[in-house]
């Protein structure tokens, strides 16, 4: 069964979705986790296949301790390198004395989405990442997506910044637990999701309706567009709304992350019936 239609008198047809074949889009290549909270929640969320793990040998404190712990519960291979090893290894980046060698972010196809929404009884929350280059930006929207209760996130295959080492440093290791879908065309999968009685609004500046405007209760897909283009026609024309969160200086945008943390959290609010 389909998740329930916004309200009375606008649901839409839905579509029961035989015949869609499932996908892991896991490619188990091998990359370089580094940092802390990306090897630690790597490990928490037993989502990733771990080869090894590497810590710093001149290196002793809590969390190099907690990391070696759930290694060894896990029963994780933790082998101690030079600091010239593990910077070598890390590319250079800040990897605070900790790396593991894993396999690649286990992604999901979009028939694989549209077979859990079908069988959701509540209403879904989805967010789509339209064209968000930047890993940090990628890495902020996919933690406050998680912290606003969205259930599936949704990333289009080319021109994105796809679930990498440097997205998951970027999460603070959220992205380790997030759900997170890759999509062919996003034009398609937005019809396909009206057909599940989801209401698609996109994010845009140039919007003619505010985002306090808007319904967010019931199926919803939110669409926040990529940092220098927006929202593509192919993608805005296919969304049902086109919101903007209303300013009060003469600047008219607001970083990707921080808009969709807004739109986000405005839904979370509505969602939970609280009055503003």
């Amino acid at each position: 069964m389909a998740g329930k239609p916004r309200s009375p008198g606008r649901s839409r047809k839905q579509s029961p979705g035989r015949g869609r074949k499932s996908e892991n889009q896991n490619s188990g290549d091998k990359e370089i986790l580094y940092g802390y909270h990306s090897v630690f929640e790597a490990l928490k969320a037993g989502r990733r296949e771990f080869e090894s793990i590497m810590l710093y040998e001149n290196r002793s404190d809590k969390r190099v301790q907690a990391v070696a712990d759930l290694a060894g519960r896990k029963q994780v291979t933790v082998q101690t390198l030079t600091g010239e090893e593990l910077d070598r290894m890390a590319g250079f980046g800040r990897h605070q004395g900790i790396a593991a060698r894993v396999s690649a972010f286990p992604v999901q196809s979009t028939s694989a989405l549209l077979k859990q929404i079908e069988a959701r009884i509540e209403p879904f929350f989805i967010l789509i990442l339209e064209s968000i280059e930047d890993p940090q930006n990628t890495g902020a929207l996919i933690r406050t997506a998680l912290c606003a209760g969205v259930d599936y996130i949704v990333m289009p295959k080319d021109r994105c910044a796809l679930p990498s080492a440097g997205v998951s440093r970027s999460s603070a290791g959220a992205m380790e637990h997030a759900p997170i879908f890759l999509a062919t065309n996003l034009s398609v999968l937005i019809r396909d999701l009206k057909t599940y009685g989801a209401w698609v609004s996109g994010l845009d500046a140039g919007a003619d309706k505010g985002l306090y405007e808007a319904d967010f209760t019931g199926n919803l897909a939110l669409v926040v567009g990529g940092e220098h283009t927006g929202l593509r026609p192919g993608v805005r024309n296919a969304c049902d709304f086109i919101l903007s969160i209303p300013m009060e200086t003469h600047i008219t945008s607001l970083n990707a992350s921080v808009a969709g943390g807004i739109a986000m959290f405005e839904a979370r609010r509505q969602r939970l019936g609280l009055n503003s």
